[in-house]
């Protein structure tokens, strides 16, 4: 079977300002945004410059979900709970990201996979993100 991921699905209360800070904070580029009038939902594509991209959406109506303040609490939901992107600047990238208003889910440190470290980041709206950084050290 011949298939990869295209992109991850964020719903998100305010889509120009999750827009802007996920432009900003990962340095992603906008490929297009639609709205589909009868549902009142509006979208933006994202796309990081590695072909990565995330698609965030907000409808009118929408209320909070998942808002785990760290992994483990997200595992006690069943259900979307994280997307994770890999990184060989891994202390700058986690660096940059606070600096861009992430919160600190988990600081970096050692993942269960061999070799592998990892840290937990959240965006303004909660929504958790995963650090890797294969093959540490």
């Amino acid at each position: 079977m011949n298939t990869r991921l295209d992109h991850v699905g964020v719903n998100v209360r305010d889509l120009p300002a999750l827009t802007a800070w996920y432009k900003d904070a990962f340095g992603l580029t906008e490929v297009f945004a639609f709205t589909l009038d009868g549902p009142g939902l509006s979208a933006v594509v994202l796309e990081h410059p590695h072909g990565w991209r995330i698609e965030l959406l907000a409808r009118a109506g929408s209320g909070p979900g998942l808002r785990a303040p760290d992994p483990l609490t997200a595992a006690l939901t069943e259900g979307y709970g994280h997307f994770a992107v890999t990184t060989p600047e891994f202390d700058p990238v986690y660096a940059a990201l606070v600096a861009h208003g992430a919160g600190e889910a988990m600081k970096p440190g050692p993942s269960p996979e061999p070799g592998v470290r990892m840290a937990w980041v959240t965006d303004p709206e909660g929504n958790l993100i995963e650090l890797i950084e294969k093959n540490a050290e």
